[in-house]
């Protein structure tokens, strides 16, 4: 299992559980991507993303995006997107 830095956590939103980040690749809905940090590790599928409150399906480097997320992120968290 391969792992590429695809991006970095800008901000977090409790409510509803959101992040934000600035990307530095290419992402798509149904990537599989670990968020990882000091305290962060958690993996998923992205089943939504926005950008400007917009839907969108895939998002490029220098996109800022928001993703829903199962738990708690933190500022400087690295995105990275999972390849079998």
């Amino acid at each position: 299992m391969a792992e590429l830095e695809i991006g970095t956590i800008v901000d977090f939103f409790a409510r509803p559980v959101v992040a934000a980040v600035e990307l530095t690749g290419e992402l798509k809905v149904g990537d599989k991507i670990r968020i990882h940090g000091h305290t962060t590790d958690m993996e998923f599928v992205v089943s939504s993303m926005q950008i400007n409150n917009q839907n969108v399906t895939v998002a490029k480097s220098g996109d800022a995006v928001g993703l829903k997320v199962a738990d708690k992120v933190r500022h400087g968290d690295k995105v990275f997107k999972v390849t079998d």
